[in-house]
């Protein structure tokens, strides 16, 4: 269960604007202090651990560069809400263990918000009562996410295995 501040999104913000190509030649500090200076020059400076990004369709467009997803959990991110998602996006947001929860009324959802995400009942809960439902996860994604990413999953099996 997650309940965090909503920050909203446009529709179709691509992974240029989560991970600056000018910020890329740097480590994820830099291109951190750079995420979505161009949508919400707020947001870099003003997102707090546990908070939930809500955002139009077509998140994460763009490249495949994976530190627009690492950039997103390096600052505390802990779900992307949205219509649809980019399929690069997608994987890379799940390799690197941040949530993301395909919701067709996520444009609903107000900047500021606070909101409780239960991603494997697939719900939304909002302040109001209402609650928005969520296309399913497949479970091995959820696990991934849990472990904190594809590569601490993998580090967990193997530490089972010995």
């Amino acid at each position: 269960m997650i309940r965090g501040r909503v920050w909203r999104l446009p529709a179709e913000v691509d992974t240029d604007q989560l991970a600056p190509g000018g910020a890329m030649k740097f480590g994820v500090e830099a291109i951190a202090r750079e995420c979505l200076r161009s949508v919400r020059p707020d947001f870099a400076g003003g997102v707090a651990p546990g908070d939930v990004i809500v955002a139009g369709a077509n998140f994460g467009i763009g490249s495949s560069r994976e530190q627009a997803a690492s950039v997103l959990v390096h600052l505390g991110v802990a779900a992307v809400v949205a219509p649809s998602f980019n399929g690069l996006f997608f994987r890379n947001a799940f390799n690197v263990g941040l949530l993301l929860l395909t919701c067709r009324d996520a444009e609903t959802i107000g900047d500021g918000e606070t909101i409780s995400l239960d991603a494997r009942a697939r719900q939304i809960a909002r302040q109001d009562g209402q609650v928005l439902f969520c296309e399913p996860i497949p479970t091995f994604l959820l696990d991934m996410v849990e472990a904190g990413g594809l590569l601490p999953q993998l580090k967990k099996r193997l530490e089972e295995l010995r």
